[in-house]
């Protein structure tokens, strides 16, 4: 057997173009077989086909690159569950744009590590501009507001909440304040840090209320942290953000903005109102593979001013010695808790630059105009219940006369059938199928399907 080829040097790109073609075949062949959103049979079918077509995980004698490229992309296609499809809607899971996916295949034939400036020098300068440019759509009005790239929400609120404990370094502990739909990625961060259980606030009405922020602010002794959300995962809700930044700064406490869902509404022109009020936070969450179409990973931690990420700094002589810095080598152990990371910032560069951000806000605009649409339908049903009003492109619903079970029924009856992908949420005390819409190019007809299989689901019971 020849040894393999190499992605990168001068010859990388030749021999990988045979091989790309042969993986994107594959992809092609694999959505055929699967036919729709979801494979069938549930999980059980999808484990035995997995079985049957790996076979050895570690054979004696390999089968050459071509077969496996063949084999198993195409099994992973015909096992996947493809955002793209019309039926698939259950998650904050993006179709990824296709300029991205490519820009991402570039780097990983480049495979720079952006630990040090000598490993991805044009990636350090890149992701430098970048992030800033983001920063400011949060922070327009500030001279240096700065961003970090993350692997996501849990990572960006995790780094939140450690700069925050070291702002308070030398006093007591930081007391984390939120609601009870913020991500659990808060509460897990908080235990990760050693930082005081959170106190979370009941949010009956599915966002935090702002009084309920002041009384809890009133009875803490010690320097608080209030995290607010713009997008929670089970509702799409946005915390009232101009109220709670009011409240936090009469209490003389601090504000986190989880914007992981809801941050690229900044894009557009018409829902950036939504966030008003974000402006005042110390630190917010932002997620492009969520509203921005990006392929996992593309998570930003957005600060109003780079000084605020000095507590990260960190030395490691062979990364970034004192010398080279002095010298003029850029230092990059302070722009992440991780060491080696891919330069996700390319994907999300060529993006940029190739929609521009009337380009972004057209997308935007486009799921939020289907989600008020979906939820239009839902209520002119006869059959079906509709939670509320979408705020970004989430839509909870359900079968008018089902009990919670039954709910739960229809949502595994679609999937194991490979027939829609939903997902569920909690609601005023009942259980709802939930739409979770980040397709721009659905059409009108998508969602009436989507819903008659929601009635043929239901009726199946």
């Amino acid at each position: 057997m020849p040894m393999p080829a190499l992605a990168g040097g001068r010859q990388g790109v030749a021999d990988l173009r045979p091989l790309v073609d042969a993986a994107l075949a594959a992809l092609a062949e694999g959505a055929r077989g699967r036919g729709g959103a979801v494979p069938g049979g549930g999980p059980e079918a999808v484990a035995a086909a997995v079985g049957a077509t790996l076979g050895e995980a570690l054979p004696v004698d390999g089968r050459g690159e071509r077969e496996a490229l063949h084999t198993l992309v195409r099994m992973l296609a015909q096992g996947a569950v493809d955002p793209a499809e019309p039926n698939c809607a259950a998650h904050l899971h993006c179709p990824p744009l296709a300029v991205a996916v490519a820009a991402d295949l570039a780097v990983s034939a480049l495979n720079p590590s952006m630990d040090s400036w000598d490993q991805a020098p044009a990636a350090t300068e890149l992701e430098a501009r970048v992030t800033a440019a983001l920063a400011g759509l949060v922070f327009p009005d500030l001279p240096a507001p700065d961003a970090l790239v993350t692997t996501g929400g849990t990572e960006a609120n995790q780094l939140a909440l450690l700069l925050a404990r070291e702002r308070a370094a030398g006093g007591p502990p930081v007391q984390v304040v939120c609601g009870a739909a913020t991500h659990h990625s808060v509460r897990r961060a908080a235990w990760l840090l050693g930082l005081p259980h959170p106190v979370v606030l009941d949010t009956p009405a599915g966002v935090l209320d702002p009084a309920a922020v002041a009384e809890a602010l009133d009875d803490l002794p010690v320097r608080a942290l209030v995290v607010a959300t713009a997008g929670t995962t089970d509702t799409g809700a946005i915390d009232p953000l101009p109220e709670i930044a009011a409240t936090v700064a009469r209490h003389l406490a601090e504000l986190h903005v989880d914007a992981a869902y809801g941050g690229p509404l900044l894009f557009s022109r018409r829902e950036a109102a939504r966030l008003d009020g974000v402006q005042s936070a110390v630190s917010v969450t932002l997620d492009l593979h969520k509203l921005g179409w990006q392929p996992v990973a593309a998570g930003l931690l957005v600060v109003p001013d780079r000084g605020a990420l000095r507590p990260l700094d960190h030395r490691a002589d062979y990364l970034n010695a004192a010398d080279d810095t002095d010298a003029g080598l850029p230092d990059l152990l302070g722009r992440s808790l991780r060491t080696t990371r891919r330069p996700d910032v390319l994907k999300i560069a060529v993006t940029l630059r190739a929609l521009g951000r009337e380009g972004m806000a057209a997308l935007v605009d486009a799921v939020c105009d289907h989600a008020r649409l979906l939820a239009a339908k839902v209520t002119a049903h006869p059959g079906l219940v509709l939670y509320g009003q979408p705020t970004i492109s989430t839509v909870l619903f359900r079968p008018r006369d089902a009990t919670d079970d039954e709910v739960a029924e229809v949502r595994r009856r679609l999937l194991f059938e490979g027939r829609a992908v939903l997902g569920r949420a909690s609601a005023g005390g009942r259980l709802w199928l939930k739409a979770t819409l980040l397709n721009p190019y659905l059409r009108p007809e998508d969602l009436d399907a989507l819903l008659q299989l929601t009635m043929e689901g239901t009726t199946a019971r």
